[in-house]
């Protein structure tokens, strides 16, 4: 860390000091300061710079480009010189987003409930063992050790409200603790102890209330956040900024929470209980259709990015009856997914293909993982994803007739079996085990067309030129690794760039594509090593270990992630075509910024060359680049 504060400390007295710091942000690769005096600003010092790439004026911004190190950098900065950083992002009016209403809803959804689920999938779990260990006797129900880690479990479900509150606020665009505050009244004691049963009437104002019991709910607090949250930033139109800090957060809970117990409240609690009822009439009706839609649909639920939106009603049914029954059915297509990577193992005869499906198997198997799977098997070979839904629909449909229930919210695999020991445990082991065997079985029979993105060989340049060789068609000789098109478009060489970092090829050889459409695909399987938080520009690693920069526009980051939506999050495994980016391609283009969109190999040095196509046009079936590897 002393070798960040040191360049931290050289970066800031060569832009003029913190004086001159108007603001500071951050990209995926650059420090990006807005200055008092631009005179101050020393290029040819922090050129030289152990640490700066390059020192580069853009549009009165002044980037400072670091590479991979800039957020610790950045971080650096922000502690140690007391320089605030740029947070209008957080206060901007939330846009409108393009797309179909379903799945604006699913993915807000997902928002919210993605950075809980860990908190609720250890309390499940810690809620499962004491289940077991207080049922074999092997720790007293009735003593202090046992209530001490049931608070521990409890603790998550109770005060849901309170997570999903702070979740929300980030989500909405709203102030998370002032969310929570008026979230947490529905919780605070004076407020519960107006109710001595569910249903009770006092008045507020002269104004009728209907008393519930709001722990362990769900949308309630999506509810109330939701509306706060365009009480805010109406309040922020007409208030003063000097006493806006104390006025808006006081009107706000001065009107939100009698709004939300005379009205929001109810009606989330008698909304959610109507979609616990309507999953219990299904189950009463018939649970085998109930659970084969489930087991048989989750895979396509999963592939959309749709799964998220029936967490509420999986968290709601454990809150309303102590168990869950649309998981077990849900957990036979996770176990048919691993089926059918096993099935791809037990078949091919590529050495590659056999290691990847097993290595994506063991995640599904342990962690309830299935992405890697679903994206990187069954879309791919189509054979697997078949054999995987008729095994999760056979698998579901039983798990449903015989009324398969579990105890708490976790991801179904090997390793969270306990939360799955009620008294049906039986029929759920049978379930799953029937999935992945019948899912193996059938991806075998089945078989499927292995020459489908067969590696091609490909060439060894010659030329000693740092630049990057242009080759759709190289020469035999040594195999190289393929990178798709991430975007339809039309192709620009990356010296052509208006973006001098870029252009001289300082981060690294590549080529540029001007898009056709607002939508980044992976160009590789691997992991998502970098996502900035404004969603314009991501890093990926690839399985081969090609380390790939892909930058949409030129100075996007100046939008603070508006007209951009991210379908992943830094750290996602993900497989070559999986969507990975959406942006408003016409309205940025009507704002006049450049979306000539750079994709360059950060690790250059470490190949051999980097071959470019010779297309004019960028498609995404189509191979963009081939990175040769070093000679041994």
């Amino acid at each position: 860390m002393s070798a960040y504060k040191q360049l931290a400390g050289e970066i800031i007295e060569h832009v003029g000091g913190k004086d001159n710091i108007v603001s500071l942000t951050h990209c995926i690769t650059r420090l990006r300061f807005s200055l008092r005096d631009a005179k101050k600003f020393n290029k040819s010092v922090l050129d030289k710079l152990d640490g700066v790439i390059l020192a580069v004026e853009s549009n009165g911004q002044y980037q400072v480009v670091i590479g991979n190190d800039v957020t610790k950098v950045y971080n650096v900065i922000i502690d140690e010189f007391g320089i605030k950083g740029d947070t209008s992002s957080a206060d901007a009016h939330p846009t409108e987003r393009k797309g179909n209403i379903v799945g604006r809803v699913f993915n807000k959804m997902s928002s919210i409930l993605v950075p809980i689920v860990p908190a609720l999938a250890g309390a499940g779990m810690l809620k499962a063992l004491l289940v077991i260990l207080s049922t074999y006797h092997f720790i007293d129900p009735t003593g202090s050790t046992y209530k001490i880690l049931a608070a521990a479990s409890n603790s998550v479900f109770y005060f849901l409200p309170l997570l999903l509150a702070f979740s929300c606020a980030k989500s909405f665009n709203a102030h998370p603790f002032v969310s929570v505050a008026i979230v947490g009244a529905l919780l605070e004691p004076t407020f519960t102890g107006l109710m001595k049963n569910p249903g009770d009437i006092v008045d507020f104002m002269g104004i009728p209330v209907v008393l519930m019991k709001y722990s362990s709910t769900l949308i309630p607090a999506i509810l109330a956040v939701w509306a706060y949250s365009y009480l805010e930033r109406f309040l922020k139109r007409f208030i003063h900024q000097s006493i806006e800090m104390i006025a808006v957060p006081m009107l706000g809970l001065l009107i939100m929470v009698p709004v939300i117990v005379i009205a929001v409240g109810p009606i989330g609690v008698y909304l959610g209980d109507g979609i616990g009822a309507g999953i219990a009439y299904m189950n009463n009706v018939s649970g085998m259709l109930t659970g084969a839609i489930i087991g048989g649909g989750w895979t396509l639920l999963v592939m959309f990015g749709l799964h998220w939106g029936l967490v509420p009603v999986m968290l709601n049914n454990l809150a309303l009856h102590g168990f869950d029954t649309i998981k077990p059915a849900a957990a036979t297509a996770t176990f048919a997914s691993a089926g059918a990577a096993f099935g791809v193992f037990l078949k091919t005869k590529d050495k590659k293909l056999k290691s990847f499906a097993l290595s994506t198997m063991v995640p599904a198997l342990f962690a309830g993982v299935t992405e890697p799977i679903v994206y990187g098997i069954s879309i791919k070979y189509k054979r697997p994803l078949i054999a995987s839904l008729i095994a999760g629909t056979i698998a579901g449909g039983f798990v449903g007739a015989m009324g398969t229930t579990v105890m708490a919210y976790v991801f179904p695999a090997l390793t969270t079996l306990p939360a799955f020991m009620t008294n049906t445990f039986a029929y759920y082991v049978i379930g799953i085990s029937m999935a992945f065997a019948l899912s193996t079985i059938l991806t075998y029979l089945l078989g499927f067309d292995e020459q489908i993105d067969e590696a091609v060989v490909a060439p060894i340049s010659n030329s000693t030129s740092n630049s990057p060789a242009i080759h759709d068609n190289p020469p035999a000789g040594l195999a190289g690794i393929l990178l798709s098109a991430p975007l339809n478009g039309k192709i620009v060489p990356l010296t052509d760039v208006k973006d001098g970092v870029f252009a001289s090829e300082i981060m690294g050889k590549g080529i540029a594509i001007y898009p056709s459409e607002g939508a980044v695909y992976s160009p590789v399987n691997g992991v998502v090593s970098k996502l900035f938080h404004t969603n314009h520009a991501i890093g990926i690693v690839s399985e081969e270990g090609v380390e790939i920069l892909i930058h949409v526009g030129i100075d996007t980051v100046k939008l603070n992630g508006e007209l951009f939506n991210s379908h992943i999050n830094e750290g996602d495994f993900i497989t070559k075509g999986q969507l990975l980016l959406t942006f408003d391609l016409d309205e940025l283009i009507t704002r006049d910024f450049d979306m000539t969109t750079p994709i360059v190999i950060a690790n250059t040095d470490d190949y051999r060359n980097i071959l470019a196509t010779e297309n004019e046009c960028a498609d995404r079936s189509n191979t963009l680049i081939t990175v040769l590897p070093a000679l041994a």
